[in-house]
């Protein structure tokens, strides 16, 4: 692995070029994950994708910051995205974490499963892959969708810190949820 990276040279990858460095990288610890984490989206894989994400993610009515994490044991623990909405900071799109194998080359990498929650993300089936790009920069892979193939697609972006704490759970778990293999297919492979 090359600890050398910088966020600045992550800018400057394609999707496809992310994807392959995503596969040399090891994952953070479900312990590691633990606080704020500045946010943002890198290469998308096609130019709509990158409207939407941005559109989406940092608009003139909210803009996205960070992630954040907790252990809840030493094998799971819990998240949410956090935006800034006018001069509001509000929490959202929570998220349950583990480690678990990438959908992407069936490594071990940092899980955030949405669908443990009730929320938009989870509707859609919503999975972010974390994998540790240098001390304190991550490189993620979002994924999701209604089919096999559009859960193929890679959204990467970009989370540094920690830089903050956790400010406190939320969302309302949704009731006797396993992850199966929509959010994890490397696990029924």
């Amino acid at each position: 692995m090359n600890t050398t990276i910088t966020a600045t040279e992550l800018e400057f990858l394609k999707t496809p070029e992310l994807v392959e460095l995503f596969a040399r990288l090891e994952p953070p610890s479900v312990t590691e994950m633990q606080g704020e984490y500045a946010a943002h989206l890198l290469a998308q894989p096609n130019w709509l994708a990158g409207v939407v994400g941005r559109a989406t993610l940092d608009n003139p009515l909210q803009h996205w910051l960070c992630k954040a994490f907790r252990p809840v044991d030493d094998v799971s623990g819990r998240g949410y995205n956090t935006f800034q909405q006018g001069r509001r900071v509000v929490q959202r799109f929570p998220m349950g974490t583990q480690l678990a194998p990438s959908r992407f080359d069936g490594k071990p990498a940092f899980q955030l499963i949405y669908r443990h929650f009730h929320s938009l993300c989870g509707t859609v089936h919503m999975v972010d892959e974390v994998r540790r790009a240098a001390p304190g920069l991550y490189l993620g892979l979002g994924t999701y969708g209604f089919t096999d193939a559009q859960r193929r697609i890679p959204y990467p972006f970009l989370l540094t810190g920690p830089q903050g704490p956790y400010r406190g759970d939320i969302g309302r778990p949704r009731k006797h949820f396993h992850p199966g293999s929509r959010e994890l297919p490397a696990l029924t492979m």
